[in-house]
């Protein structure tokens, strides 16, 4: 039971750092790109959104 309990508890601490990871990409590509980052949006940046 606790090899299942340590398996969820792994599993949810790489995804909440994957979401910041990608968080962390998306801000810089924004400032990189001339944008301004307000709250989890890219406002008049040059580059392209996926």
């Amino acid at each position: 039971m606790f090899r299942l309990l340590r398996l969820i508890m792994f599993t949810m601490f790489a995804f909440v750092a994957g979401v910041f990871y990608e968080r962390s990409n998306a801000r810089t590509a924004c400032e990189g790109g001339g944008g301004l980052w307000i709250d989890t949006i890219c406002v008049g940046s040059e580059l392209i959104n996926d």
